[in-house]
């Protein structure tokens, strides 16, 4: 009925993601509500030894914003928020417990969630299934095609998209497949809501200028072995230095081992150069207010986007090369970002100075990966990969496909048909085997002289 009360619940597990819906609640992008609920989420492996978002520094100004926060870890405890969804007979009983618990009586909902394809936020869509839905998205997987098949009872009653705008240009492919409508959060309200959080984080000391280096965690996804991360971060340290920067900080990912630190810092002492690590768990943004970096440098983060398209900071990438062959399978949702982020951003070996690259919008080569990983979500999406693969496929570009899927979907660039027989014959593979054990033999007798 017309006539109940309407309350807005927001699911948020960054501070990133906070800042988005306080940006998106400043610029008027909700209907008025008779209550709105911060409902925070911590979804780090072991949350009893990380920050919740509300118990973040900065997050204080956000509070005013919502006449309530909520904590669904407290919620569903025992269960992991990562892991947990309701069975389907249950989801009656678990939503009058919601709404006891939460004092919503008879109210009507709205949800406002993140990562709609994957608990929490799917969980939370189940247990209201009358509440429409808005998504919105704190990061670069917003460009990117749905990582899985989404229930039309949750996909159909998505009614936007919203998103900042860290690629001018290109339209998010998120959820287009239900009709979703994309809306843009503005870029001058998000920059002043980290603006508060800047001023209420305290204080930090780090030095004004110099290379900023952003740590990810990878290893944790996977994708790299530690040792691997652990080399990819002394790299950012050479080649900060070879561009000419003496005093260098580094911001590790807040779960990310102690001894990653200890790694970079004598790799600094080698370089005589002088390095500052942050424990303190702020977002990056904040430090590109406080100390204006020369030089960003990173991997694949989203941090990466806001410093070039929101700050004007020049920036630098390392490692995407290595990741876009690592991620598996195709359909790996880090997919997209890390080809967006190889496309836009500068290599810090290139040795330009971190110069932001005069480049369009990556729409074509977006279109054609994400039709690649999500062929049957995105039928439509075919003839723009043809005619990308068409006209753009060449030694640079072959980076961000893999033949054997453009052969699977029979698109450009796949295996000539008359020699596709050879991955299914039997002989040719024993071929390769044999050959393959030969040279491992000759190696080893190289090797042992």
């Amino acid at each position: 009925m017309p006539g109940r009360p309407l309350t807005q619940i927001f699911l948020a597990s960054t501070l990133y993601g906070a800042a988005t819906l306080a940006a998106a609640l400043d610029s008027d992008a909700f209907a008025p509500a008779d209550r709105r609920l911060l409902l925070v989420c911590n979804n780090a492996t072991t949350p009893e030894t990380a920050s919740a978002v509300d118990a973040m520094p900065g997050f204080e100004p956000l509070r005013g914003r919502f006449d309530r926060v909520l904590s669904w870890n407290e919620t569903i405890s025992p269960f992991h928020p990562g892991g947990w969804s309701p069975r389907a007979d249950d989801v009656p009983l678990w939503e009058r417990y919601l709404r006891l618990l939460w004092g919503l009586g008879d109210d009507r909902v709205e949800l406002v969630v993140e990562s709609i394809q994957v608990n929490p936020a799917l969980a939370v869509a189940q247990l209201f299934p009358d509440a429409p839905i808005d998504v919105y998205a704190d990061g670069l997987m917003s460009y990117g095609p749905t990582r899985n098949k989404l229930d039309p009872l949750v996909g159909t009653r998505i009614g936007r998209l919203l998103h900042l705008d860290l690629v001018p240009g290109l339209s998010p492919l998120l959820l287009t497949e239900f009709g979703v409508r994309a809306h843009t959060v503005p870029t001058d309200a998000f920059t002043e809501v980290l603006t508060e959080i800047g001023a209420a984080s305290g204080e930090l000391d780090v030095p004004e200028g110099g290379a900023l280096l952003l740590g990810q965690y990878l290893s944790a996804l996977g994708i790299l072995t530690p040792q691997e991360e652990e080399d990819l971060h002394v790299r950012m340290v050479r080649g900060a230095v070879a561009r000419g920067h003496r005093e260098v900080v580094f911001k590790p990912h807040p779960s990310a081992p102690a001894r990653w630190s200890r790694l970079i810092e004598r790799e600094a002492a080698k370089l005589d150069v002088t390095l500052t690590v942050l424990d303190e768990p702020v977002l990056a943004e904040v430090l590109y207010a406080r100390m204006r970096p020369a030089l960003v440098v990173g991997c694949f983060s989203t941090a990466l986007l806001t410093a070039s398209a929101f700050y004007g900071l020049p920036t630098a990438r390392t490692g995407t090369g290595l990741l876009l062959e690592r991620l598996t399978p195709y359909q790996n949702s880090n997919r997209v970002p890390v080809t967006i982020v190889d496309a836009l951003v500068p290599d810090l070996s290139d040795g330009d100075g971190g110069a932001r690259p005069a480049t369009a919008p990556p729409t074509g080569l977006v279109q054609a990966v994400g039709y690649a990983m999500q062929h049957q979500i995105y039928p439509d999406l075919r003839p723009a990969a043809e005619r990308y693969l068409t006209a753009h496929l060449n030694q640079h570009t072959w980076r961000y496909f893999k033949r054997r899927r453009l052969t699977a979907l029979a698109l450009p660039g796949a295996i000539p048909s008359q020699l596709s027989f050879l991955p299914r014959n039997a002989a040719v593979r024993r071929v390769a085997r044999r050959a393959r054990a030969v040279q491992r033999r000759l190696k080893k007798r190289a090797a042992f002289g």
